[in-house]
């Protein structure tokens, strides 16, 4: 499938972007494991969270779904039970992730398999802490890759102190998890702070967790007693709209219910250092807090962005590559190694699609650097090369281009957001028209 996006000169009206993607697999995951039951309010009904949803139904957890409203009964800490055949996890890389973490602690062997694009991505840098935890895994085609089986502990996992190489919130997730089926205290030291989702949903669930600067701790073997959730909406999809709405000629837009936790708003705090008019509202505190943001047509100019941004706008990137290359001035972005092991390597498809559009951005070691200055793109076929962020950057950057421009292969969007094309026919006014 394929999408035909023609120049837009008008972004204008209100948008409810999707559910949390992060939380959703988070409420599921943790809610399956708690003992009791919870209602999922606004569930992310993706591809990727009803991997994660499909996942723990198999292993035997009771899940209700009724549109966007889950009804979860937890079997609490080691009730899961071994599926039949392999758990297929699809593309999501934070499924089978986490979902590692919390079957290190089970008493089951299950083997956790992907598609292609998932087993192709690192897993070495989650099993390696797990191991030392005394989880028993292998891995079954090629050494660091899916698919692989995790054997059960009997016994309760060894407590241990890991110092993160690399700041990933699937990482540290995934050790925590593990962490509440340890004899003792589990803690994860990160260099950077990355999006915190587990921590506050564990401390919501009553478990014994604590913060201090970049460490966390999980005191294990304590039940979690879960609490309704509801889910707000998701940054990184809104992300696409505030920059198409920040380089539009005449714009007024405002998105609703948006997620605001500290440690996915990089991209808000990038774009206002960029000169972005944009402005938020109706803020609801709570476990994730939450508002709207309002935008409007701005003048945007280069900045940098330091290495110990990235966690916190790690998938915002792409379409921040689009808003700079509209800005005045280059931007430099430090420290993005990490965008060459998600769906695709995101350097790579962002920086060919961009070359087609015109805009040749320099690759230098783990620094991008994107020469601004642009006031329309070239028209062209781009291609998503199965990646989400990518197929929806290339849609936003196709609105500022002087004809007619081709995205293909834009199936894999609904990962995260299957609305994504009418609401953004909905709220453009096509130029000239």
């Amino acid at each position: 499938m394929n999408w035909k996006i023609n120049p837009a000169n008008e972004i204008k009206g209100t948008i409810a972007v999707p559910p949390d993607k992060s939380i959703s697999h988070r409420a599921v995951m943790f809610g399956a494991i708690s003992k009791g039951s919870l209602k999922v309010g606004n569930f992310l009904t993706g591809e990727d969270c009803m991997s994660t949803l499909s996942a723990f139904k198999a292993m035997g957890v009771p899940i209700e779904v009724n549109g966007d409203i889950l009804r979860i009964k937890g079997v609490g800490l080691k009730g899961l039970k071994a599926p039949e055949g392999r758990l297929y996890l699809g593309n999501s890389g934070t499924s089978m992730r986490i979902i590692a973490g919390i079957l290190a602690g089970q008493e089951i062997e299950v083997i956790l398999t992907g598609d292609e694009s998932l087993s192709g991505r690192p897993m070495k840098r989650v099993i390696e802490p797990l191991a030392k935890m005394g989880a028993r895994i292998d891995f079954l085609e090629k050494e660091g890759f899916a698919p692989f089986i995790i054997k059960g502990a009997k016994a309760p996992l060894k407590p241990i102190a890991y110092s993160m190489p690399i700041a990933s919130a699937q990482v540290k997730s995934s050790v925590l998890a593990a962490g509440l089926y340890a004899d003792g205290v589990t803690s994860v030291t990160e260099p950077f702070i990355s999006r915190d989702h587990t921590e506050r949903i564990l401390e919501l669930f009553g478990a014994d967790i604590r913060k201090d600067k970049l460490t966390v701790s999980v005191n294990g073997l304590k039940e979690l007693e879960p609490k309704d959730i509801v889910v707000p909406g998701d940054i990184s999809s809104a992300a696409f709209f505030l920059v198409g709405a920040l380089l539009a000629e005449k714009s007024d837009l405002l998105l609703k219910g948006v997620g605001l936790n500290p440690t996915r708003t990089g991209i808000l705090d990038v774009l206002l250092r960029m000169g972005a008019d944009v402005r938020i509202s109706d803020i609801k505190k709570g476990p994730e807090p939450y508002g709207d943001i309002r935008v409007k047509n701005s003048h945007l100019k280069g900045t940098v962005v330091a290495p110990s941004e990235i966690p916190l706008l790690i998938d915002e990137i792409p379409v921040l590559m689009v808003a700079a290359a509209m800005a005045s001035g280059e931007t430099v972005i430090r420290g993005i190694s990490e965008l060459k092991v998600k769906e695709t390597d995101r350097i790579k498809s962002m920086g060919e699609n961009l070359l087609k559009a015109g805009i040749e951005i320099i690759s230098s070691g783990d620094d991008v650097v994107i020469p601004g200055g642009r006031r329309r793109f070239e028209p062209s076929r781009f291609i998503s090369y199965g990646d989400h962020r990518t197929a929806m950057s290339m849609a936003i950057a196709s609105l500022f281009s002087s004809g007619e421009s081709i995205i293909d292969s834009v199936d894999c969007v609904a990962t995260s957001y299957p609305g994504f094309l009418e609401d953004l026919t909905r709220v453009v006014k096509l130029a000239g028209k």
